[in-house]
């Protein structure tokens, strides 16, 4: 009877654990689902080059229904499969990246010819915007 008494009490305790463990992730999947973002800017318009300075720019719409960071740390940007470093992120006509707000993503790109694509990952929802320069 102890011994039965002693493996029921563990039990619980590890069914309690990983009960916190799948309501902890239940979470964190909850907010990738409600994360949504659109590159809206246009592939026919030039998104290099702009300043003459070889940045990319690009606008990015928050179509999800949370608030998204707009710490660079939190967005991955890579062109043509490079992770890009120095990524600048700025809020359009607002403060905080709010459903329905657009950002402005800007990096140095260097010289480029050809065919290119930039993927954006924010809240583990990735775009994929293709042009050419």
């Amino acid at each position: 009877m102890v011994i039965a008494a002693g493996v029921a009490g563990t039990l619980t305790n590890e069914v309690s654990r990983v009960s916190g463990a799948i309501d902890d992730f239940g979470v964190e999947v909850s907010d990738d689902i409600r994360s949504d973002i659109e590159v809206i800017s246009d592939a026919g318009s030039p998104v290099w080059d702009t300043n003459g300075n070889e940045n990319i720019t690009l606008l990015v719409k928050n179509t999800g229904s949370i608030e998204l960071s707009t710490d660079p740390s939190q967005i991955d940007v890579l062109l043509d499969g490079e992770f890009q470093f120095d990524v600048s992120i700025t809020v359009i006509d607002g403060t905080s990246w709010q459903p329905e707000d657009v950002v402005r993503i800007e990096f140095h790109a260097g010289n480029l010819n050809g065919d290119h694509r930039v993927k954006v990952i924010v809240n583990g929802d990735e775009e994929v915007f293709t042009f050419r320069v």
